[in-house]
């Protein structure tokens, strides 16, 4: 039996997105399980007892050449293949009906699968590293936002959110909205720093490393998370873990991770709910502390030892022939 896996990722670590953490994250899990495992953005070819592929469209061609050699694949389904992709393009639809295992990250994932590929599913919730809170600025009142600047991130719909809370009153004047990821969409980018150039309350970080990122959420208020499509965003982990509440675009990436009646929750594209959440956020320290503890609550779904469990246990079915 072949024991070796192949994680293909459309990202490596150049990238440094989500997509990168993750087959990092479950490279390592697997290693610790004496696994060899490689991490690819295309197949190259060599023999392997299990393919573990992240985004059904983007290694479409590595998922169709592997299973065809007979051997089990275990696909990891993105916001985009989920809530766009598997509706209209011919590849990822493929690569659904080839897949021995369609991973989720999220609960609700499962409601957006064709009826017929849903009992082939499973849910394996992304992990952190839970870190010691740390104390905010005290100066200063900052949201922060984490990724690479493109469409579906919805950076805008934050910095309009500016424009009703009054940059003039003092309370107002201590928010800082952070920015934290790389020009991936370079229009989109540079009305971002039109933006900042006319209102000095947003601060465009740039594409840290991944531990400064988290030192920044750390630091924050709250994370602001505008997603249009997320399959399960591991900054919103992160937040959680660092005792960081969240508020988020109500996507069913966000409500299978917080739970439908999360009150951090704003309609898509909604500047104006959302300025009200943060308003609401920056004047009662109580809606703050609500929120946090319900993001608490759902800490322990995060929890490294749980993840690396099911990442194990799936390796295992994989090589096991039992997908």
């Amino acid at each position: 039996m072949n024991r070796s896996i192949v994680i293909i990722t459309p990202a490596l670590a150049d990238a440094n997105n989500g997509n990168w953490q993750t087959a990092s994250r479950w490279g390592r899990f697997l290693r610790a399980a004496g696994h060899r495992v490689r991490l690819q953005r295309e197949w190259d070819g060599q023999a392997a007892g299990l393919m573990i592929a992240l985004h059904a469209r983007r290694s479409a061609d590595s998922i169709a050449r592997f299973a065809a050699t007979g051997a089990p694949v275990a696909v990891v389904l993105t916001g985009t293949d989920l809530y766009r992709d598997i509706r209209q393009d011919p590849d990822a639809i493929r690569s659904l009906t080839l897949a021995s295992r369609l991973v989720l990250l999220q609960s609700e994932g499962r409601s957006a699968l064709p009826a017929d590929v849903r009992e082939r599913a499973c849910v394996i919730h992304q992990s952190a590293r839970t870190l010691t809170p740390r104390a905010p600025r005290v100066r200063h009142f900052d949201l922060v936002m984490v990724g690479h600047v493109r469409p579906e991130k919805d950076p805008l719909t934050a910095l309009r959110a500016l424009g009703p809370l009054d940059p003039t009153d003092p309370v107002r004047q201590r928010l800082r909205l952070l920015h934290i990821g790389g020009d991936r969409d370079r229009a989109l980018y540079r009305a971002m720093a039109d933006l900042a150039a006319r209102d000095g309350r947003l601060h465009l970080l740039g594409a840290l490393t991944h531990a400064q990122a988290r030192r920044q959420i750390a630091r924050a208020r709250a994370l602001v998370l505008l997603s249009l499509m997320e399959g399960g965003a591991n900054v919103l982990i992160e937040a959680v873990t660092s005792g960081v509440p969240v508020l988020a675009s109500r996507i069913d990436g966000s409500i299978g991770m917080l739970g439908a009646d999360y009150r951090g929750f704003f309609p898509v594209g909604d500047a104006a709910a959302l300025a009200d959440l943060i308003a609401r956020l920056q004047d009662d320290p109580a809606f703050g502390a609500q929120l946090l503890a319900r993001c608490q609550a759902r800490a322990a779904l995060f929890e490294p030892a749980r993840e690396r469990a099911a990442v194990q246990a799936l390796a295992e079915e994989g090589l096991a022939g039992a997908l």
